[in-house]
């Protein structure tokens, strides 16, 4: 007579924000993973760094150590989840945990957009399975969804709000008129941005998404330094209160479009017209449309980030990994880039643009700007001056018709040579 099977044993390398989500998952949640997996689930070693730290999910003392061999060299230990974060020792340890055979599920976005190619390649050599759902949109499934949802479908389009802490700052200067420092000094506060937030407000960890979602989503192999990229640090409210009376709504997109085998990747502020649906994604939340060319454009919504959200995304990744184990095919999921990278020239990104310039109120310089744009076959769509009188200023806005980026950056060359110019102050894509 045949018992229950043995428990699967996991370790955890780190006990943050997420690996406290984790840990409270698995215990709270043991029944239903058991009745779905056959087998009990349990957290059998956490690496931390210090054991002493008060936490908000209480582990036996025994549970925790501060040495990573301690679960590299358990052989009970057959998952290895990885939420340390940041680069090393994260990409150390999961070489190693791969080397040994272990599966490894990581939602270490940094790491993947960086070495995913090389860490997959790895886990293929040596029949391992390497997950990463929770690397990208927390707790919204994009990452499966393009793996199995759009297998056979083309993806062309990709775009959305994927990084809670600049979505955050934009909605409390949209909604509640704070300036930038304001909104940023509340999501501090909030615990939604960090101490020094240059990786959010600067683009950086939208970038990172958007390599993971493009390699995955076009088959190719995308480099960090694909990505054009254009934060929001020190964004003037002011062009978010002329966004608004143009009816937009000016959103950090990440954006990755594919056309007859080019792509452009870019993150940058975006005016997104009121009725579109990323313009009512608020606050920390995230949202991705994903465009095939069979199943149209789909759209997925949810929290970006957090503790519970992004560990449900982690467990969604460990019961694969273990029913990939039950089937014997672990490893075998693992695809490889089908495609040759090409990216867009400047001269092959086509889109509508919004800027503003600050000029002397004097006649004549409204009708050079429009000769300058036109003269470098940029269209106006829409111009509106604003003066100001004290200052004998106007603010010039101006949104264009579809325009090569090639033909905007010459235009805005141009402008720089006019005497009546005193800045430049945003330029901005147009959804």
């Amino acid at each position: 007579m045949g018992g229950k099977p043995a428990p699967v044993a996991v370790g955890l390398l780190g006990f943050g924000t997420v690996g406290s989500g984790v840990v409270r998952l698995i215990a709270e949640h043991a029944e239903e993973l058991e009745a779905e997996l056959g087998q009990r689930l349990v957290v059998k070693r956490i690496l931390v760094r210090d054991p002493a730290k008060e936490r908000p999910v209480k582990v036996p003392p025994e549970v925790l150590t501060t040495e990573p061999g301690v679960i590299l060299d358990d052989p009970e230990i057959r998952i290895v989840v990885e939420v340390i974060g940041g680069l090393e020792p994260a990409r150390t340890l999961v070489l190693e945990a791969l080397r040994r055979g272990k599966h490894v599920v990581t939602a270490n976005k940094d790491l993947m957009a960086l070495y995913g190619a090389d860490l997959l390649a790895v886990a293929r050599e040596h029949g391992a399975d390497l997950y990463f759902e929770a690397s990208v949109g927390g707790g919204i499934p994009i990452i499966r969804t393009l793996m199995d949802g759009f297998a056979s479908d083309r993806i062309t389009r990709i775009y959305g709000i994927i990084n809670g802490t600049t979505n955050y700052i934009l909605t409390q200067m949209s909604r509640q008129g704070r300036s930038f420092d304001e909104a940023l000094r509340e999501a501090q506060a909030l615990g939604y941005a960090e101490a020094d937030p240059s990786s959010d407000v600067d683009g950086l960890d939208a970038a990172r998404k958007m390599v993971i979602l493009a390699t995955l989503g076009f088959h190719m192999p995308i480099a960090l330094d694909d990505v054009a990229v254009q934060g929001i640090r020190g964004l003037d409210r002011k062009d978010i209160a002329y966004a608004d009376e143009f009816g937009y709504t000016v959103k950090l997109l990440g954006t990755a479009i594919r056309d007859d085998g080019s792509v452009e990747i870019a993150v940058q502020p975006t005016l997104v017209p009121k009725d579109h649906p990323l313009a009512n994604v608020s606050d920390a939340f995230n949202a991705v449309f994903v465009h095939g060319e069979a199943v149209g454009e789909t759209m997925f919504y949810g929290q970006g980030a957090g503790s519970l959200p992004t560990a449900t995304a982690v467990m969604s990744d460990v019961v694969a990994v273990i029913k990939n184990m039950l089937l014997g095919v672990s490893g075998k999921r693992l695809g490889r880039p089908l495609r040759p990278k090409r990216l867009k020239t400047p001269a092959e990104i086509v889109g509508r643009y919004f800027f503003r310039l600050t000029v002397d109120d004097a006649p004549g310089v409204l009708a050079h700007i429009a000769r300058t744009l036109s003269e470098s076959e940029v269209s106006i769509e829409r111009i509106v001056q604003v003066p100001d009188p004290a200052a004998r200023t106007a603010d010039i806005l101006i949104i264009t018709h579809a325009a090569t980026q090639a033909a905007l950056d010459a235009a805005l060359t141009r402008l720089k040579d006019l005497s009546a110019l005193r800045a430049i102050h945003a330029v901005f894509r147009v959804l």
